[in-house]
């Protein structure tokens, strides 16, 4: 009884230190917060974090001071989650999207500062925008599917983006960063960005945020058109729908997806 009983030990305290670091700060935790949150000695929990070091479920940081739960964790849970991506649930929508609408329609997805164009459905109407192609990104704030995720981040994230992107934004053309605040102040009351700014002469866009469980923007669907076609008397109806579809999504969404956390390596399969 001995022997059996000492791995099965093992393994729930190994799948115990999971769901702790699942639990825990992005950046990582260290290892005696780990241990006291797992009640019991840090030599154990090393021991234990160093068996799931080896099988690619949990990384260390910061030269090894700090633990967080590795890349094969995300692959594996994403694997037995859910069969599609986000790209894969969401091509229908977006094919949806611009036949009702008859406007171009993009599905971004955040990458550390910036926002990446995982999808994109061609409209009728011959449009500019900020990301271009699948594949292409633009820093948090700058344009309309950008600004609705910035403003709908959590209070301390959304500090540290601005700060590092304002000067970026002011690169590109952008206001201030009083400018910019105001606008994500907009944004999280309304709920979608609407943005006839002039930046780029003779496009508007509006978008909203697609959230996930802890309502966190982690996507957003946006159309992308002429300005002549996003009036007050259609925009309503143009939030209202891309608002319902991004419900739906957001109800889908596998939190393991790789295209959430690592938009690069899931645009690598893309067909361009």
């Amino acid at each position: 009884m001995a022997q059996s009983s000492e791995p099965q030990s093992s393994l729930r305290r190994a799948l115990g230190l999971l769901r702790i670091l699942a639990a825990g700060e992005t950046a990582g935790m260290r290892l005696k917060d780990i241990a006291s949150a797992a009640g019991c000695g840090q030599p154990t929990a090393h021991r234990a974090l160093r068996d799931l070091i080896a099988e690619g479920f949990v990384s260390q940081v910061e030269g090894g001071k700090r633990y967080r739960l590795g890349l094969d964790f995300f692959v594996t849970a994403a694997r037995s989650g859910q069969a599609g991506g986000l790209r894969d649930l969401a091509r229908p929508v977006l094919l949806r999207l611009s036949a009702t609408l008859s406007d171009t329609v993009f599905l971004l997805v955040r990458n550390g500062y910036d926002a990446v164009c995982l999808d994109r459905i061609e409209g009728p109407f011959p449009i500019r925008s900020f990301t271009g192609d699948i594949g292409g990104k633009v820093p948090l704030g700058l344009g309309q599917g950008s600004l609705v995720m910035l403003a709908h981040l959590p209070e301390a994230e959304r500090d540290a983006v601005i700060r590092f992107n304002i000067p970026r934004l002011l690169d590109r053309g952008f206001l201030d960063e009083a400018a910019l605040r105001s606008a994500l102040d907009k944004a999280r009351q309304q709920g979608w960005v609407n943005l006839n700014t002039g930046l780029i002469p003779g496009m508007a866009g509006v978008a909203v945020p697609i959230l996930d469980a802890e309502g966190r923007a982690v996507a957003a669907l946006s159309i992308g058109t002429l300005a002549e076609r996003l009036r007050e008397e259609r925009l309503p109806n143009v939030v209202s729908i891309l608002r319902s579809e991004a419900e739906t999504l957001g109800a889908k969404l596998n939190p393991f997806d790789v295209a959430l956390r690592y938009p690069s390596r899931s645009l690598s399969a893309v067909p361009r």
